[in-house]
């Protein structure tokens, strides 16, 4: 994965015939997935889907940051002009008609578990993307790319300062 956002469509998968209440997922070729009911149509973009990943990740103690030093360069300068919480870097959707599949790439605290921050960003993805849109998630991919360590920041900011 990369250290900037990605966001990629994917051919509609197949229809599972679990529909109900005259709902259906469709794919268009916008890069949304499409919820249609008898009285109307919900679209969902493929950038809303990775915000409420990236979301999702970041509400995960342990988590410090999403993507690879470029992403978090980068994402440090947005943050400052849109603010963090909108940053997709680090994260990549594949959104079909009724399901979806995220990529995330992320920095965790040191002396964190990786295997559970791992696991808990996984849970609380699936958990809010599904919720949030009815999507189905069917795998969450998790790359854990850096630590940080105690001090790490203050010796960012030390060596930024001009004097």
């Amino acid at each position: 994965m990369a250290d900037t956002a990605s966001t990629k469509t994917s051919e509609p998968t197949g229809a599972s015939g679990g529909e109900s209440a005259g709902q259906a997922l469709s794919r268009r070729s916008t890069g949304a997935a499409e919820l249609q009911e008898s009285r109307g149509v919900t679209t969902i973009q493929d950038s809303v889907v990775a915000k409420i990943a990236g979301l999702a990740a970041r509400e995960v103690a342990g988590v410090v940051s999403l993507g690879g030093a470029t992403a978090s360069a980068i994402g440090g300068v947005m943050g400052r002009l849109r603010g963090s919480e909108h940053s997709t870097a680090g994260v990549g959707v594949e959104v079909g008609e009724r399901q979806a599949a995220i990529d995330i790439a992320l920095k965790v605290e040191y002396p964190a578990r990786l295997h559970e921050v791992a696991s808990s960003v996984r849970e609380n993805v699936i958990d809010r993307i599904e919720t949030m849109t009815g999507l189905e998630v069917v795998e969450v991919n998790v790359a854990v790319l850096d630590l940080s360590f105690p001090g790490d920041e203050e010796e960012d900011a030390g060596s930024q300062r001009v004097e």
